[in-house]
C-alpha cells in the first residue's frame, strides 16, 4: 500500500469545557476533563508536526476554545508554521479586547454558532441564558476586529421554521458565509435524535429556501448546505473519507480520523504524547482500518462510487447496525436503509421528548 496523501486539515479540540450545553453537540458522551488537556507546549509541538506533515488548515475548536488562556499563543504559533487558522466558537466568552487580541495574533477566520433567531428558543437549544444577545454582541466584536465571519446554523425540527430569519441574521451580522447544517447524529445529538429529527417536508422546504437564497444573495453571502443522512439515498464521504483528508486531536491528545471515532468501542487511538502526528497518520491501525476501499464489504466493494463516498460514515454504520464495517445505511443499497428511513419518519412524527443536555 502506498503512503497516504498528506491531510488537508487538522481539527484541534483544545478543550471539552463549554458554557453551553447544546443537546445536538457532537462531542463524546464522556468528556475530557480539564486536568487531562494538552499543555501549551504540547499543542505547539502538534502544530509543528501538522505543518511538517503537510496540513494546510487548523481549526481551533472544543467545547469552547476561548476558555483556553493560551488560545492567542497557539493561533500565533500556527501562523508562524504557515497554517491557515480558523476559530470555531460559541462567542459566549468573547470580549472586545479578546476579539482584538485574536486578530492581532493572526487569526484568519472565525466561525460563530447560532441556535435560533428567537431568544427563548436560543436559550432552550443551548441550555444556557441570554444566548442570542451574546451571539449578536460576539458577531459585532469579531467584525469590529475585521475578522472574516462564518455563521454556523445547526438546524433541526425545533428551529427550521426560522431558517429564513437565520439567513437574514447572517447578513445582519456581517457574515460572508453561512453554513446551514442539519444535525448529524453523533454524540449528544444521537442521544437526542428523537427530539431533533425533522420531517421530510421540513427538509424539502429548507432545501427550497436555501436554493432561493443562494440565487438571491449570490455575491453577498455564500451558503453551505448539509442535509441529514437519514433521508438520503447515497452516503456522503464523511470527513472526505476515513483518514483521507482530515485528522482530529482531542483535548487529551488522542488522534482520531474524525471527531466521533471514539464511539467505535473496539479501536485504540494513539496519542501525540506517545507518537508523532506523522507516524500516527501513516501507520496507526485505527487510521488504516477503514482507509481506502480494501476493507469494504459488498455492495460497496464493487460500487463505482466506492472512491467517491469512501463507504460513507463508519460511526453512523455502527450506531444503526452495530457494525462499524457495515455499509452505511444512508445508502439505498444497504440492507438497513429502509430501517433508517423508518426511524427518521417515526421519530419526526412523534411528539419531541425533552432534551438531555450536554453536561460537563
Amino acid at each position: 500500500m502506498r503512503p497516504p496523501d498528506p491531510p488537508f486539515a487538522l481539527l484541534a479540540e483544545l478543550t471539552h469545557r463549554c458554557p453551553l450545553a447544546c443537546p445536538y453537540c457532537s462531542n463524546p458522551l464522556t468528556l475530557a476533563r480539564a486536568a487531562s488537556e494538552l499543555e501549551t507546549d504540547e499543542w505547539r509541538r502538534v502544530l509543528d508536526e501538522a505543518a511538517k506533515l503537510g496540513v494546510l488548515q487548523v481549526h481551533f475548536s472544543g467545547g469552547e476554545p476561548l476558555i483556553r488562556k493560551d488560545l492567542e499563543l497557539l493561533i500565533a504559533h500556527a501562523g508562524q508554521c504557515g497554517l491557515y487558522t480558523n476559530l470555531i466558537t460559541s462567542g459566549m466568552a468573547l470580549s472586545p479586547a479578546r476579539a482584538t487580541a485574536l486578530a492581532q495574533a493572526g487569526l484568519d477566520h472565525a466561525q460563530l454558532s447560532l441556535q435560533d433567531t428567537d431568544a427563548l428558543n436560543a436559550d432552550l437549544f443551548s441550555g444556557s441564558k441570554n444566548t442570542l444577545a451574546q451571539k449578536t454582541a460576539a458577531a459585532a466584536m469579531l467584525r469590529a476586529a475585521d475578522l472574516p465571519l462564518t455563521l454556523n446554523a445547526v438546524m433541526h425540527r425545533g428551529n427550521l421554521a426560522h431558517l429564513e430569519a437565520m439567513i437574514e441574521t447572517a447578513l445582519a451580522f456581517g457574515a460572508g458565509r453561512l453554513e446551514v447544517a442539519h444535525v448529524q447524529y453523533y454524540g449528544w445529538a444521537l442521544r437526542n435524535r428523537a427530539a431533533l429529527m425533522p420531517t421530510r417536508a421540513q427538509i424539502d422546504l429548507a432545501t427550497q429556501i436555501v436554493t432561493a437564497a443562494r440565487a438571491r444573495l449570490s455575491g453577498r453571502l455564500v451558503i453551505d448546505y448539509v442535509v441529514p443522512d437519514y433521508y438520503a439515498t447515497r452516503p456522503k464521504a464523511c470527513m472526505g473519507g476515513w483518514a483521507q483528508r482530515f485528522l482530529n486531536v482531542d483535548p487529551a491528545g488522542n488522534v482520531l480520523p474524525c471527531h466521533a471515532a471514539q464511539s467505535i468501542p473496539d479501536m485504540h487511538f494513539d496519542t501525540v504524547r506517545e507518537k508523532s502526528l506523522g507516524e500516527i497518520w501513516r501507520n496507526s491501525a485505527a487510521f488504516n482500518r477503514f482507509r481506502g476501499a480494501g476493507w469494504m464489504p459488498e455492495p460497496c466493494q464493487s460500487c463505482e462510487r466506492r472512491e467517491v463516498d469512501w463507504g460513507g460514515c463508519r460511526c453512523q454504520a455502527l450506531a444503526l447496525t452495530g457494525d462499524a464495517g457495515a455499509t452505511d445505511p444512508a445508502c439505498a443499497l444497504s440492507p438497513h436503509h429502509a430501517e433508517m428511513l423508518a426511524t427518521a419518519q417515526n421519530e419526526a412524527a412523534a411528539p419531541a421528548p425533552d432534551f438531555i443536555y450536554r453536561r460537563y
